[in-house]
């Protein structure tokens, strides 16, 4: 991040392009690339690079292309290019070539691709555009521990630019370990940015020549990226900002070719909220993480389409909803994205998920999945209470069908964000009545025979709604008696075990009128003993 801010205090913005008009190129398609490294699973940074090319792709009609760049074989993580592929799939991102969808402009993999960077190195080798560099391992560490002894920033010192061809063949005849290094050129290069408009960089002034291909024949980012954008005739480069001092020296490399950039465009920086340093580094933000957390896919790309300069739709702010990929591949721009630093307000996740399942359950056909999922999800969970605490609990006296898992789902948005919250112990007593000890059994036996009375009325009522029950409760209470809230407190404990939570008429209506007066029954005629966890009855 240091040396980041410092090379921008050298970037000179000289003015600013009118933005819809950046983003158009001489090629007739557009072809964009996400080309990850399989060091690490696929995070929220990633995954913004990925999305913003998928959706400008789409948004233009044109081709997403999937690239591994698996040239740093000391950091491969076993199994991160197939889980990549994976998660872009359930992300909703399908690549149009890759390395599983193949294509004409292949291999897609560079570990594949090594004879190209070799034959194009070498091509700037005669051109004289690079050159061999046998610089040792420890000199290069003695001019960095120079370097910050003087406080200076470390650069190599392009010591065998100036190597007599003679002296470079003896040095490779006798067979010294090389790289082969590109002669950066002194002097502003302006680079019309897609993002940040007009920039002017001298690289020169700042860096060393640098290595473009190493000695154990893999290329380094520099030349690999440009070799393989040129050969897969990519038309437009969208990625993070901290590549933004190295376009300059992309854009040397096309020169040296020979070859027409493509058009760049810089993301802004990931933040956390508070305005630290966003790093993949700091937990759970991979995608593999927040799929098995419960996140939705379609939740996931809306939050990260509209954190990284993006406004809010129309709607209500206050109420977000979700949009599919198409509608945002419609919605897409590349003027909609800023320049400043994006917070990543995490705090908003879980709403983008609350509004995806309320859309998902308002949706006849998503419904009857969300149902066969809440109904595999409670038996999973009971059924490791069985197995852990040894209970009575009849997996055949599980309230699981069609009727009542719905109703369930279409109660639990406006308190719950994901799926597998309805089974964590606030909300057990959906599916199992609470334990004596959960119930202060004192206080229950004061209303025993009000509760018998009670039940007895609420069998009468004909339409179990909220409303009916409550106005059934208020008129008991009246008529009874009885201390309105004090009774309440008791009536919650009884059906859920809680001290607080949901309504009492919300839970009477929740769990049906044959179950709310199950328990109530049960609770009155309880043993002077606590017993273990039942289910609730059908």
């Amino acid at each position: 991040m240091r040396h980041l801010r410092s090379t921008f205090k050298v970037l000179k913005f000289v003015g600013s392009l009118s933005k819809r008009n950046r983003f158009y190129c001489t090629q007739s398609t557009v072809r964009v690339r996400f080309a990850p490294s399989p060091t690490g699973f696929l995070h929220l940074g990633g995954l913004r690079t990925a999305l913003y090319n998928y959706l400008f792709a789409k948004s233009r009609g044109g081709v997403f292309i999937l690239r591994i760049e698996d040239t740093d074989q000391k950091r491969l993580v076993e199994g991160a290019t197939e889980q990549l592929q994976y998660d872009l799939r359930w992300i909703g991102i399908i690549p149009d070539e890759g390395p599983s969808s193949g294509g004409n402009y292949g291999p897609y993999k560079q570990s594949e691709r090594l004879h190209i960077y070799r034959m194009e190195a070498e091509q700037l080798i005669e051109s004289k555009k690079a050159y061999h560099c046998f610089c040792t391992e420890k000199r290069l560490n003695l001019i960095r521990k120079e370097a910050v002894r003087l406080q200076q920033v470390p650069k190599y010192d392009n010591k065998c630019r100036n190597l007599s061809k003679e002296e470079v063949n003896t040095k490779l005849k006798n067979g010294e370990k090389c790289c082969i290094r590109f002669k950066l050129t002194p002097g502003d290069q302006t680079c019309n940015d897609l993002i940040y408009g007009s920039i002017t960089h001298d690289v020169a002034s700042l860096e060393g020549d640098p290595v473009i291909l190493k000695s154990d024949g893999y290329p380094t980012y520099h030349l690999a990226n440009v070799v393989d954008d040129h050969y897969m005739n990519i038309s437009h480069v969208l990625r993070g900002v901290e590549w933004l001092p190295s376009t300059t020296k992309h854009i040397l490399l096309y020169q040296a070719f020979g070859w027409e950039p493509p058009l760049y465009g810089h993301l802004p920086l990931l933040i956390n909220a508070d305005g630290t340093k966003f790093s993949k580094r700091q937990g759970a933000i991979t995608v593999e993480s927040y799929r098995n957390s419960g996140i939705y896919p379609r939740a996931l790309i809306n939050f990260v389409t509209f954190t990284g300069g993006f406004s809010r739709l129309k709607g209500d702010p206050h109420e977000p909803r979700t949009y599919s990929i198409y509608e945002l591949i419609e919605f897409f721009h590349l003027s909609y994205i800023n320049t400043q630093p994006c917070r990543l307000m995490f705090d908003q996740l879980p709403e983008f998920n609350r509004a995806e399942m309320s859309r998902q359950i308002s949706d006849e056909n998503s419904l009857k999945q969300l149902i066969i999922e809440l109904r595999e999800l409670v038996i999973e969970t009971i059924s490791i209470q069985i197995s852990v605490v040894n209970t009575e609990i009849s997996m055949y006296d599980l309230q699981l069908d069609d009727e009542h898992l719905s109703f369930v789902l279409k109660w639990c948005p406006s308190r719950v964000t994901q799926l597998k919250d309805l089974v964590k112990p606030n909300f057990m007593f959906i599916w199992i009545q609470p334990s004596y000890q959960q119930i202060n059994i004192s206080n229950v036996l004061q209303y025993k025979e009000k509760l018998m009375i009670l039940i007895a009325e609420l069998n009468e009522i004909e339409e179990f709604t909220q409303i009916a029950i409550k106005d059934k409760l208020k008129t008991f209470c009246k008529s009874e008696n009885l201390e309105f809230s004090k009774f309440m407190k008791t009536l919650r404990q009884c059906l859920s075990g809680l001290e607080e939570g949901p309504g009492v008429a919300e839970i009477m209506e929740l769990l049906g009128k044959k179950t709310t007066c199950a328990r109530l029954k049960r609770v009155n005629e309880s043993p002077t003993q606590p017993d273990k966890n039942t289910c609730c009855p059908k």
